[in-house]
Order: structure tokens, then sequence, then C-alpha cells
């Protein structure tokens, strides 16, 4: 249905707002909205229950068109992620990648606030590897072509997961491992160039149950007040931090001391096999301690003094992942039922 007049300039003027306002709005905490189920509600609904909680940030994983139609006017901000599938065709064909910005971001961005665009999830080391860059400059072609459709700068990243790291401890010795180093040093240059952000997934939970010899269980669930690593004139309380530290150390190395990192994936399963490391306690005790820590404007040792962008995976359980700890990161289960309480309310 075509806008009036009236609700146009008054959406105009609300973007103009959330542009000043970008980095230091409330609300800095986000979800991840899976899709891998055959039990789930409608988006309709899922957006109506991520208002009713004060969620105000999601990560969609690719643009499914019925939520993007539940989300205009919401007042949710997402980060939009493209297929794996479709990397190949947004690195080699700069056409490909118009249609895919005039197709997914053009009819929405007046509706909705796209905070990012991710080129792809976690293909970075792997066979995709090679088409992550090319893909994002495509983008950010089409992007710049469609400017004044979009009326607001979107910025163009990839989703990685802490794998790319060769290195990771202490936190200032961490780097990228040799086979990835090269496309990394391109694309923290490329961020960097662009003002955009890196998106990595961070899980403590996978460090924890892969070491627990070494892992205190309190220094991966925040929920510790001793120093466990000194790092330097650094210290560590928590796991999630120093993760992150880690993937900045790395950075610096290849050029991108000035990208900021947003977490775009981060959560804890409520069950498992790993000997009782994942439990509704202490899944409620991670996120909610994460939403509390992310959301103060402590940082992180490394980049102390700014808030980090998370998102919390995920808002469901979802049936058709592997079973086990795969199908129980979800904060509702499918009937919209909280699991635990979690507060987004900071």
């Amino acid at each position: 249905m075509e806008m009036g007049r009236p609700l146009c300039c008054l959406t105009a003027f609300y973007f103009l707002l959330t542009l000043f306002s970008f980095d230091t709005e409330a609300g800095i905490v986000g979800v991840n909205y899976g899709m891998v189920g055959n039990n789930l509600p409608p988006p309709s609904q899922v957006v109506a229950l991520l208002k009713s909680r004060s969620i105000t940030r999601l990560h969609l994983f690719f643009p499914n068109h019925d939520a993007l139609q539940a989300l205009q006017n919401s007042g949710i901000e997402v980060i939009l992620g493209t297929l794996n599938q479709d990397l190949q065709s947004l690195g080699s064909d700069p056409s490909f990648a118009k249609s895919w910005v005039n197709t997914n971001l053009v009819p929405y961005s007046k509706t909705i606030r796209f905070r990012c665009i991710s080129a792809g999830n976690e293909v970075i080391p792997g066979d995709l590897a090679a088409y992550v860059f090319p893909a994002m400059e495509n983008l950010k072609a089409a992007l710049n072509a469609a400017e004044q459709q979009l009326a607001y700068n979107i910025p163009v990243s990839t989703s990685m997961s802490t794998s790319i790291l060769g290195l990771s401890y202490p936190p200032s010795r961490g780097e990228f491992s040799g086979d990835v180093i090269s496309v990394m040093r391109s694309i923290a240059g490329f961020l960097a160039a662009n003002g955009s952000p890196l998106l990595v997934n961070v899980y403590p939970y996978f460090a924890y149950v892969s070491n627990q010899k070494q892992i205190p269980l309190s220094y991966a669930l925040f929920n510790g007040t001793n120093v466990v690593v000194k790092d330097g004139e650094l210290e560590y309380r928590n796991l999630f931090d120093a993760m992150t530290d880690a993937v900045y150390s790395a950075l610096e190395k290849v050029g991108g001391a000035s990208v900021r990192i947003v977490v775009s994936e981060s959560g804890w399963p409520s069950k498992d096999e790993n000997g009782g490391a994942a439990s509704i306690a202490n899944a409620r005790m991670y996120n909610n301690n994460l939403i509390a820590h992310v959301s103060g404007a402590s940082g992180t040792p490394r980049r102390p003094g700014n808030s980090t962008e998370s998102y919390v995976f995920a808002i469901f359980n979802e049936n058709l992942k592997p079973p086990g700890t795969e199908q129980n990161f979800g904060l509702f289960y499918p009937n919209m039922t909280e699991v635990y309480p979690i507060d987004f309310a900071y």
C-alpha cells in the first residue's frame, strides 16, 4: 500500500534520527532468527513476540520475504545475510549483486533499518572463502548504485567463527591462521576503508566443552569476579572478552586496527550430551549475563569504553538441525513459551 506524504515524512525523520544515533542507542543486544524447523510460528507472530520482549535488533540469515514483510514498520533493526550458495554468483557477477540489492533491500529500506549486510556465514576457511571479498565489493558497489533509493548507508561485512584464528591465547597473541590470512587481510582492508564492522560468532560454550580441565565454568558463564587470564596489563574475568579480543589482535596484525567487532552470534545450549555443561540453568545464566555485560559501556579489556553489539543465538529451538546440542540453543520453544526467563530490557 502506498504511504501518504505525512507518514513518509515521519519515516524519513525517524531514519535521520537513527542514522545519527546508530552506534550509541539503547538495546544493543539482538537475537538470531533461525528457521531450520518445521514447527515454527509465522513471522508475524515472531515479530510480535520480539516486540513484547523489548528486542529491537535481529540477525536474519537470509532474505526471507515473509519475515521482511512482517518486520516492516516494527522498529526492529536487521542484520541481513546472504545465502552461502549465492556467494559465488555475488562475487563473480556484479549484475547478480545489483539484482540482490534491488530485490531484497530496496523494497524494504524505508520501513526497515538495515544495520548491515553479511556476505555469507562461516565460510572462512572453506571452499567458498575466495568469493567472500569480491562478493562484499560487488554488494557495496550495488548499494552505492542504489544510494538514492536507500536513503542511508548500509555497511557490508561477513560473518565468521573464531576458527579463523590460528592462535588465540593469550588474547594479545591472537592471529589468523595461515590458510586464511590473505583473504582476511583483504577483508580487513575493505572494512577499515568503509567503516564497517566485522561480524564474529563467539561461543565460549564450545571452547569450554573442548577444554574443561583448563577453563573454569564460571569463566565461561560470566559468573566469576577473579582474574583468570592476565595478559600484560590486561586482565580477563570472562572467556567472551578473551575470545573477542583475540580477534581484535588478529585484525590489528593485518591492518584492521580501526575495525569494530559485532558479535553476530553467541549463546549457550539448554540440553546436550556433554556431561551437564549444557543445561537450562547454565543457558539462563550465560545469556542473561551476556546481555548485562555487553549492554554496559565497559567494552573488552582491549577495546574499553564501548558496548559490544551482540546477537543471542537463537530465538527458537530448531528441530531440523542435527540432534543434540544444535537443536537446543533457543530462548523459546516453537509454541513461543520461554525455555527460561531472560531479560533484554537493559
